[in-house]
């Protein structure tokens, strides 16, 4: 209980226990809300902000899989590449490359095709693998980014709209009721906080996901320039 309430108890009684059961009364109404009357208040605006938290969902889902699944790899991959080369076995470590399912492996097995070929061409054709790579890493991330500031403007607009239906309200009509305009007041508060909230997991969502693309792109630097320092061996 906080000092306030403390000191209200303690000087009068009766108010605090005013005070509490409306407190209380607040507290069941809110829980007692539905949440669909709500997206219905909320107007037009809230059938984008709809669309845009169903897709923003779908594609956090749907890149996350994707993503941690090129993060998967097999143990001790560029080590064994690096046995079967220094062997002399370059279809073996061509076919491990094919059977491992991650863009590091796409990498190097594109840059062990080319072996015999200028260090330029291989650097190249690596880069060029890599750059495909990434791109298919990041496909639909820019929708989240985009999802991440359109839904807050559309929420603002729908609070606009909703709060000039109401003064319109206030100007047109004399004997004006309060529910009359507590649906324009209703349709602002619900399209500001529907806004905000996808918004925030999209933003959310995509941050979460350029980190995790960032990672995959320093493992797939990381075996492209081992096995650049391969082929690079005295001897090799």
């Amino acid at each position: 209980m906080s000092a306030l309430a403390v000191l209200i108890q303690e000087s009068n009684p009766e108010v605090a226990e005013t005070l509490a059961e409306g407190a209380g009364e607040v507290e069941k109404m809110t829980e007692r809300i539905p949440v669909m009357e709500l997206v219905m208040d909320g107007g037009w605006a809230m059938i984008p902000l709809v669309i845009l938290s169903i897709l923003t969902i779908y594609i956090f889902v749907e890149r996350l899989l994707t993503i941690n699944k090129s993060l998967k790899d097999e143990k001790d991959f560029m080590v064994k590449v690096k046995d079967y080369l220094m062997d002399g076995k370059v279809d073996a470590a061509r076919d491990l490359c094919s059977q491992t399912n991650n863009p590091a492996a796409r990498m190097v097995e594109k840059g062990i095709s080319r072996i015999g070929k200028p260090m330029r061409d291989i650097v190249s054709s690596i880069e060029n693998v890599g750059k495909l790579e990434i791109y298919q890493l990041e496909k639909r991330l820019s929708f989240l980014a985009t999802a991440a500031g359109v839904a807050p403007m559309i929420g603002f607009l729908g609070t606009t709209l909703g709060m000039v239906k109401t003064f319109f309200a206030l100007k047109s009509e004399t004997n004006l009721e309060i529910g009359t305009i507590s649906g324009g007041i209703m349709e602002a508060m619900v399209t500001t906080v529907a806004g905000l909230v996808v918004g925030i997991i999209a933003y959310s969502a995509y941050n979460y996901l350029v980190a995790k693309v960032d990672k995959v792109i320093h493992t797939m630097e990381g075996a492209s320039i081992e096995f650049l320092d391969l082929l690079n061996e005295p001897g090799k």
